[in-house]
């Protein structure tokens, strides 16, 4: 049986096959367009799911859409009357798009597809919580939810259990824990449903300042995490902006301008609104283990790539073990979709061994083979070197240890918003100059942004202080006091990005500001020749970790093609380009030719 979950019109649209329950295929329609967080129907996701499983449109027995766009419209059109005549430009500009297409979903489908069969809506936080509990290693654990806002949730929990999820209780809009983060990203000069990282990297640069004043004056939390927030600061429910003139008031002028040089004020806005968001994870994980009782729990929704969050939960012991599902946007929802069609609509039982996870390591998407990226590189005749299988590791082992960075791009397309070792950026996480080169002269982004350790599982407690697998790279723990270098007092003085430049331990180079670090696990199991290259730089140079940033830049979504990856090769100051067995040397290459314009193609975020 062939079941396609789709996501899209809103952030990130996505498709995902499940074949006699298996996952077979996701991707993000942004990694065939080009367009980073394409919200179109992804209708080319789509089209490669079923060409490369031998499939037709006629082979699908279910299309799932991820959520219940009447629902949605209530919603919409409840806010708007709520608030008339406010947001009247809003309400005109929002409710064409409506009535003309996303309230007829079921016509979209089967138009875009040709598909005449069967079509289920699930409800938003129904797909998260599919999406968090189904793949997960558990057989019984509770799941908790946390995002934007779905059609009326922004928030919820219950219980999965064999191939059953219930939902026990939500938040509604406009009360949202991930709208809140989202104003902050907005008011500090970031955008939104994409900046809202930058906020958690650039926290620990700043102070709590503005804690106290969120929490007594934004939000009314109570001791079990739900709260209620004060609209009278907010503009998003009918406006074009997220925040008001009484926002920018109460945290001392307007929001900082987009590219505009960051101050000490973002840096201490982002601390707060970090730390507030923490203590409303924590709040939550433990209402949600005294409730239901449950010794696992599950994560998803947008607020679940919280890392810095995710890993204060973890470390509370609040649970005995955590996981989060590594496309916990709304991305992950067309997996979330399929997999409630495939276990709870149709009733197909569900077994799981309470280790492994059932998403094969989110490497779900496109898989190019040696042949295919011959052909493209002889057809524009671009210099190459094949090497052979067992020489890969050694070779680009060696060239981390020679302080090159490398495109890493092997295997299957990763699902989710993370590299996690199949279209990677790597380099030496020893070198304390790297972090800055490759944000300024690989990524071109912000000289803050930190950069995150792939380490092979084995050692991982070797240099972090964490007692559980990170294979999706969704947990921040701190480095071992053994690894950290002793600061003087002249750095111990320094504040905002003047931290940066501070070698803090043996591997620098993904050491943040606070001696933390957001982990990835690599197993032998789900990404073999990714921990053998790491267990080759482990033994002869001596250090088990190294650094993997997305394979893209700033603006750009993660490669998906050989294309896409020379491209972005060439574009950077990256030194090689290793794709299967294929190996390019950056002095070998010739300059593009009329591609000086390229970064326009790119939104900047």
């Amino acid at each position: 049986m062939n079941i396609l979950g789709i996501s899209a019109f809103y952030h990130d649209s996505a498709a995902c096959l499940v074949k006699d329950g298996r996952l077979e295929f996701a991707a993000q329609e942004e990694r065939f367009t080009r367009i980073k967080h394409d919200q179109a129907f992804p209708i080319n996701a789509v089209r490669y799911a079923l060409r490369n499983n031998n499939l037709s449109i006629t082979d699908l027995d279910y299309v799932v859409f991820y959520d219940k766009p009447f629902l949605k419209f209530e919603r919409i059109l409840e806010t708007y009357l709520a608030y008339a005549p406010a947001g009247i430009n809003s309400f005109i500009k929002a409710i064409p798009v409506w009535i003309k297409k996303k309230l007829w979903m079921k016509e979209v489908i089967k138009k875009e597809l040709g598909y005449e069969g069967e079509i289920l809506f699930t409800q938003h936080h129904e797909s998260h919580a599919a999406a968090a509990f189904f793949p997960s290693p558990f057989q019984e654990a509770a799941f908790l939810t946390m995002d934007g806002v779905g059609e009326w949730a922004t928030t919820s929990y219950g219980v999965g259990k064999d191939n059953n999820i219930r939902i026990l209780a939500e938040m509604h809009f406009p009360h949202s824990l991930g709208l809140l983060y989202s104003a902050f990203t907005y008011y500090t000069g970031f955008k939104v449903n994409s900046g809202e990282y930058k906020v958690m990297g650039l926290a620990p640069y700043g102070e709590p300042k503005y804690k106290d004043a969120i929490l007594s004056e934004l939000m009314d939390l109570k001791e079990d995490g739900s709260f209620k927030l004060n609209m009278d600061y907010f503009n998003y429910c009918v406006g074009l902006t997220m925040t008001n003139g009484k926002f920018d008031k109460l945290f001392g002028g307007p929001r900082r301008k987009p590219e505009s040089s960051l101050t000490q004020r973002e840096m201490d806005l982002a601390r707060s609104v970090q730390e507030v968001t923490e203590e409303v994870m924590l709040r939550m994980a433990r209402h949600v283990r005294q409730v239901t009782g449950q010794k696992n729990l599950c994560l998803s929704g947008g607020v679940a790539l919280n890392c810095v969050g995710n890993g204060k939960i973890l470390r509370e012991h609040i649970f005995d073990k955590i996981w989060i599902q590594p496309s916990a946007g709304d991305a992950g929802n067309a997996l979330g979709a399929a997999l409630f069609a495939w276990y709870q609509y149709l009733e197909n039982n569900r077994t799981v061994d309470g280790i492994k996870d059932l998403q094969r390591g989110s490497y779900l998407g496109p898989k190019f083979d040696n042949s295919d990226i011959v052909r493209y590189l002889e057809k524009n005749a671009i210099p190459y070197t094949k090497l052979a299988d067992e020489e890969v590791p050694v070779k680009i082992a060696d060239l981390i240890a020679d302080e090159k960075v490398i495109g890493w791009f092997q295997g299957h397309m990763e699902f989710g918003p993370r590299a996690l070792g199949g279209r990677s950026i790597i380099g030496d996480a020893r070198s304390p100059q790297m972090q800055e080169t490759m944000n300024l002269k690989i990524k071109f982004r912000e000289s803050f942004r930190p950069f995150a350790p792939s380490v092979i599982e084995e050692k991982v407690s070797d240099y972090f202080d964490i007692d559980s697998e990170s294979p999706y790279m969704l947990l921040v723990a701190p480095v071992k006091e053994e690894i950290r270098i002793s600061m003087t007092e002249e750095e111990q003085r320094r504040f905002g990005l003047d931290k940066l430049h501070v070698k803090r331990s043996s591997i620098p180079a993904i050491t943040h500001v606070d001696y933390s670090a957001r982990i990835q696990t690599v197993s032998k199991d789900t990404n073999p020749l990714y921990h053998k290259m790491i267990s080759e730089f482990s033994e002869k140079y001596g250090c088990a970790v190294v650094i993997n940033t997305s394979f893209n830049v700033r603006g750009e979504p993660i490669v998906c093609t050989p294309e896409d990856a020379f491209l972005c090769f060439m574009r950077t100051n990256m030194d090689y380009l290793i794709m299967e067995n294929i190996l390019l040397d950056k002095k070998q290459q010739k300059e593009l030719s009329g591609d000086i314009d390229w970064q326009k193609k790119f939104e900047l975020d």
